[in-house]
């Protein structure tokens, strides 16, 4: 076989195996199943959401202070003289009854003054009596002597009645009865009794003591009754009745007081009174006062000095909804996740912010789905992706 006739079968072989690789090739390919197109959809914006519940509860305002008793007094002596006498209640702590001997001062020397002072009022009754006996004499013995003379008609002057003698020993007899009763009541003030049924917060007395009159003895308050003062933001009055301060008549606000004593939680009733005389300057605040009867009718008492907290009960607002802080927005403004699952602005009115807890008056009801989780891009409208909140939702 020539060369030629190689070459020519050579190129013949090579061309068919080439046209049988492609024809496999493309009977592969169409063999091959299609790749289908798909539309990614971008993930939903996962918020936590609470259900809400409204009702129409009582307004708790709430507050504290310090227990200050109503009365409290420095017990001071009227008259001098040494101390003879002093209770066993006259010391610090100690408790005791109205109408009660606390000290006595030696009485001896109010006595003798007592006992003169008697003496003279007798001798002045005696002169007024003596008196009195020489005006009518006098007036006897001018009708005798001028009984048939014109001068009869004419009127004797005081002078010839003895009139201003008289005047005097009336006088003098009004003068001594005066000093008895001084003398009488100085006696009384030697025994110092108590005011009130209370208790002695401190005493520098001892028997034996000189003391004189306006000198500080002791200091005691009345257990009858008990106040606090509640430093209180002005707005927070609008809620309940403050006597004198806010609209409305009667008595002021039901308060609950509680306090830790003696290891023991105790509470105490009480009601609000009045506000005091003006804002504290540097606060702005108004100081509420409740008072507090009979604080120390139990055991462990409501005792003076003890740091409480304090409720007051307000008003009742109808249709009111409570919510976390975290779900109030800038503008009084809170994210509702409507039943279509899109996150919608609801404005609403606030009627309190209370601690962590904000009371909603106006703009939401029962079963809206308040959002309390934050989100970096919000849109009014925006699909969202519900979790129930851990706060108060049971779903």
């Amino acid at each position: 076989m020539s060369k030629i006739k190689k070459r020519w079968m050579q190129a013949i072989l090579t061309l068919t195996v080439m046209a049988l690789g492609a024809l496999g090739m493309i009977k592969l390919t169409e063999s091959r199943p299609q790749i289908q197109k798909q539309q990614v959809t971008a993930p939903l914006a996962a918020v936590r959401a609470m259900e809400v519940r409204t009702a129409a509860p009582t307004v708790l305002v709430k507050g504290e202070g310090t227990v200050r008793p109503v009365k409290q007094i420095d017990l001071v002596p009227q008259v001098d003289g040494k101390v003879v006498h002093i209770a066993p209640s006259l010391i610090n702590g100690g408790q005791f009854s109205k109408g009660e001997v606390l000290l006595g001062i030696e009485p001896e020397d109010y006595r003798l003054a007592v006992t003169l002072a008697q003496a003279k009022v007798k001798n002045s009754e005696s002169l007024l009596r003596l008196a009195e006996e020489e005006a009518e004499v006098a007036k006897e013995e001018w009708s005798q002597l001028f009984v048939d003379d014109a001068i009869q008609e004419q009127k004797p002057t005081p002078l010839v009645l003895k009139q201003p003698q008289l005047a005097a020993a009336k006088a003098k007899l009004d003068a001594d009865r005066a000093d008895l009763q001084k003398a009488m009541l100085n006696l009384e003030r030697t025994r110092i009794k108590a005011p009130f049924d209370g208790r002695v917060e401190k005493e520098n007395v001892d028997l034996g003591q000189y003391v004189r009159p306006g000198e500080k003895l002791a200091t005691i308050f009345s257990t009858g009754s008990a106040e606090i003062a509640v430093p209180l933001e002005d707005e927070s009055l609008r809620w309940f009745h403050v006597p004198g301060f806010t609209q409305g008549q009667g008595p002021g606000a039901l308060a609950t007081i509680r306090a830790r004593i003696a290891g023991v939680e105790r509470s105490w009733e009480g009601r609000v009174v009045r506000a005091e005389g003006k804002l504290d300057e540097q606060t702005r605040m108004v100081r509420v006062v409740v008072w507090v009867d009979q604080p120390y009718a139990a055991r462990p008492p409501l005792a003076m000095g003890l740091f409480v907290s304090v409720e007051i009960r307000g008003h009742e607002i109808p249709d009111l909804a409570i919510i976390p802080r975290s779900a109030l927005r800038e503008g009084r403004v809170v994210w509702v996740v409507d039943p279509d699952g899109r996150l919608r602005y609801r404005k609403v009115e606030v009627a309190r912010i209370d601690g962590e807890q904000v009371q909603i008056s106006s703009g939401l009801h029962t079963g809206d789905q308040v959002v309390v989780s934050h989100l970096k891009t919000v849109t009014d409208g925006m699909e969202v992706r519900r979790i129930p909140s851990k706060e108060g939702d049971p779903s």
